[in-house]
């Protein structure tokens, strides 16, 4: 994380949990992070919890926008990009299928035409997702060589992500000092998160006010894993790329295999740390999910010498943590910056200890 002190980083969607997550574990690497996104997509939203207003150089734009783009690239003249801008949620994208193309689809490779005439050394991490991979539901972990396909609208547009960062990066960066790469990781959690329609911050809305939790797919499968360790490993991935351009491609940063869980095990470990009830409301009439999602991380294993710090355990209790004690502190302020603070230390230290 020392790398990063007084770079210049810019993010796209960090007014998001993810971007807020990794605006935050640069801010305290020492680096100097700039945003380009949409006004924060929930209230409250963890990019106002940790005063990323006044702590962030911030453009409120639309990653649609490439005029926009265009000059706040060139204003900013970053040496690290992180495009996460996106709309992330998979039973959304059934309801805006044009808006999730055009945001997964078109901003980024609007976000790599505003780049791709750059002439000094410049490393961009595109983010996409698990679900980016065609799954045929054989249980078989994918792996980077895997075909990209999508049945809902939000995978297609992942998988669609991919091929545009793909086809930039061979047409019009092989001679340039441009340096990308793609990262897909499985279902994050951590605190923070205040989605709609998301599992944890559902559980967590459902226990403040003393509810029984509603669990749509209690059988589907998910790669469960905290948001610093995805985040984490892109970090890693952008650090080793400034100096090595054979990086270049797409890496999974998933985590080990014994974190694939149910929804029913990610709910009922929840609550054990957080004790409450829930019940089972799928049915037939729902819309379409993949019932199984692994991912293969040897590539990033052994060309990055990356590993999950936390494991599935780790991760829930730390989600559980931050969501109850925002909860006993009625959201204070000092308490959530203080918290989240505390986690990406602990994290920080146990990856060194690993390292």
């Amino acid at each position: 994380m020392k790398h990063f002190s007084d770079k210049r980083v810019w993010i796209t969607g960090n007014t998001g949990f993810k971007g807020a997550w990794l605006s935050e574990m640069l801010l305290s690497a020492g680096a100097e992070v700039y945003g380009y996104s949409f006004e924060p997509p929930t209230t409250p939203s963890l990019f106002d919890q940790l005063d990323h207003r006044n702590r962030v150089h911030q453009q409120f734009a639309d990653v649609r926008d490439l005029s926009s783009l265009k000059q706040a690239f060139a204003t900013v003249r970053p040496d690290y990009v992180f495009h996460l801008a996106a709309q992330p949620l998979v039973r959304e994208s059934y309801s805006k299928p044009i808006e999730t193309f055009e945001t997964n689809v078109m901003g980024t490779a609007n976000v790599l035409e505003a780049l791709r005439h750059w002439d000094k050394p410049l490393i961009v991490i595109i983010v996409t997702s698990d679900k980016c991979y065609r799954n045929m539901e054989t249980g078989r972990p994918f792996d980077e060589s895997d075909p990209l396909g999508g049945h809902d609208p939000y995978s297609a547009s992942k998988a669609g992500a991919e091929i545009v960062a793909e086809s930039y990066r061979q047409s019009f960066l092989r001679e340039s000092p441009v340096r990308l790469a793609t990262v897909r990781a499985g279902n994050v959690i951590g605190g923070g998160d205040w989605a709609g329609d998301r599992i944890l911050p559902d559980c967590a809305r459902a226990l403040a006010q003393g509810e029984t939790v509603v669990v749509r797919n209690p059988k589907a499968t998910r790669p469960w894993q905290h948001v610093m360790d995805a985040l984490g490993g892109y970090l890693q991935l952008a650090q080793q790329l400034s100096g090595n351009a054979s990086l270049q491609g797409c890496y999974n940063f998933g985590p080990d295999t014994e974190a694939n869980r149910s929804v029913q095990d990610l709910v009922e470990t929840f609550l054990r740390h957080w004790p409450g009830e829930w019940k089972d409301d799928s049915g037939a009439a729902s819309l379409h999910e993949a019932a199984l999602l692994h991912l293969n991380i040897n590539k990033a294993k052994s060309e990055l010498g990356w590993k999950p710090v936390w494991k599935f355990e780790d991760s829930v209790s730390k989600t559980a943590e931050w969501y109850h004690q925002i909860h006993l502190a009625h959201s204070e302020p000092e308490v959530i910056r203080d918290l989240t603070r505390s986690q990406i230390v602990a994290f920080s230290r146990m990856a060194g200890d690993q390292n």
